[in-house]
Parts: structure tokens; sequence; C-alpha cells
């Protein structure tokens, strides 16, 4: 009696700096003509990754996920319908209660979890205060005071900085930021930078942002961020379908989701430029 029908899947378009085994599972590996990342599975497994991975793409280049042989109609449905359900278990932006949102922060907000962590690697990589350019909500402000860091939180609308404020109230950490109502270019021709200093850019993404194809520079403040940083190191989150190519970012690195129903889903890009030598 055969077993159960297995399926070859193949994966094209992963860039190098993306871990594959936290994306698609430990059991693919680079395959012996060096053109993909392969695995065998049955038709769950693979219908799961062809489902999971339909529309993305990194680098500005959509993935091409093959299976073979084919699945059926009714297995590619189920497994869309399994992907819907489980990506209403995301990772939380504020786990307290009372914070507050608007209807950009619920989707845009950065997750608690992913704030604390780079906050921690800004401590680990030696900066002592953060210059965030655009702090909205203020979900980022947050993890990188919680690590430890001052911060300089700029925010030109007026409600959302106020509640930026209220969100670090409720955490504890209000008199680690130094809140500035003002355009973030501006505050950035005056500031007087200290060694050392982070300039952190969030640029505003929207809500339809393409999954498979981001232009970098059609984002609001990036550019400007980093033709202003004069020499200072820059930190970018930036969509999972950036085109970083063209960036000359030091380092680029996909931040996961904690929960299960993102565990495998990149939430963001952490683009780094590090501090000119003097």
């Amino acid at each position: 009696m055969s077993g159960p029908r297995r399926h070859r899947v193949d994966v094209v378009g992963l860039p190098t700096w993306l871990d594959p085994t936290r994306l698609l599972g430990p059991d693919f590996t680079w395959d012996a003509e060096r053109t993909a990342w392969s695995a065998t599975r049955d038709a769950e497994g693979a219908a799961d990754v062809q489902a999971r991975l339909r529309g993305l793409g990194f680098d500005g280049r959509a993935l091409d996920v093959a299976v073979w042989p084919a699945l059926s109609r009714s297995e590619v449905r189920a497994a869309r319908t399994v992907d819907a359900r489980r990506r209403r278990d995301t990772t939380p932006g504020f786990t307290r209660r009372g914070a507050l949102l608007d209807a950009e922060g619920r989707f845009s907000l950065t997750p608690e979890a992913l704030a604390l962590d780079w906050g921690r690697a800004a401590w680990a990589a030696g900066h002592r205060r953060v210059v965030e350019l655009g702090c909205g909500a203020g979900g980022n402000t947050l993890g990188f005071a919680r690590a430890g860091l001052s911060v300089v939180a700029v925010e030109r609308d007026a409600a959302r900085l106020e509640m930026a404020q209220a969100n670090a109230r409720l955490y504890g950490i209000a008199a680690k930021v130094e809140w500035r109502c003002a355009d973030a270019l501006e505050v950035l021709a005056g500031l007087n930078p200290l060694d050392g200093d982070l300039f952190f850019v969030d640029p505003p993404w929207g809500e339809a942002w393409d999954r498979a194809h981001v232009d970098p520079f059609a984002l609001p403040l990036l550019s400007e961020a980093r033709a202003a940083r004069g020499g200072r190191a820059l930190w970018a989150k930036l969509p999972p379908s950036t085109d970083t190519r063209g960036l000359g970012a030091d380092r680029v690195e996909a931040a996961f989701g904690e929960a299960g129903g993102d565990v495998q889903r990149v939430k963001a890009l952490l683009a780094r430029w590090s501090a000119a030598p003097r």
C-alpha cells in the first residue's frame, strides 16, 4: 500500500540576508543545482508553504514557488483558508491595556517585542541616544527607552505625539524621552548631534503597500534622513518587499513575528547604516 503523496517544493528569489529556515522551515535546503531552496513535503505541507508565500517578494523581486506534482484546487483552497485564519494570531503592538492607537497605528505600529529587541540591539551597539524621525504612536520610542537609551521623539502631528506621550506614561518611561512636535527635517537641521547618536526612521508605508516590490526611495523621510545623517548611524524600518540593493546599507536583517500566526512571517526589515569613522 502506497504512502501519502509527496511533493517537491522549490522556492526561488530569497536574498542572502534572509534566513530561509526561519521563513520556510528547517527541512529546506539549497538544492544540488544551486538554483532554489527545496524540500519534499506531503500535500498539506506543500500547500501551506505555497499559501504563506503567495504574492510575497524580497529585494524588489517576487518569489517563485513551484510545487511538483501540482496540488489540487481543493488542497490549495484549504491551505489558503488555514493561512487566513492563522494571520489573526499576530504579535501584539502594545501588551498593556489602555495603550492608545489611531487607525494608522493599528496596522503600522512596530510590535512591542520587536521594538524592544531593536532597542537592546542599539544599546549593545554602543548608542546612548536615539533621534527618532516621526515617532507616530510611540512603538519604537518605547522600545528604545525601555532598553535604556535616551530618545528624542519627533512627530509633526500633535495628536499622534500626544498618543505617544500617553503610551510612554503607561509604560513608565516618559521621562526618558524628549518630545518635539516639529517637522523631522527641521529638527535634523538644527540638532546638535552627539557622538554615538543613532538616527531612526520608520517611513509611513501605507496599508496598501506592495507585497512584492517597494521602491525605498519613494518612501517619505528615508532619502532625507540618509542625506542629513552627517556620517552618524542610521537605522530604518522598511517593508519586507523593499528593494534594498541600491540603499547602500551596511546591514539588512529580517524581523519575524513571535506569535503562532506570524512566527514564519517577516514583519519588517531593519536596514542599518553605520557611523562613518572620524
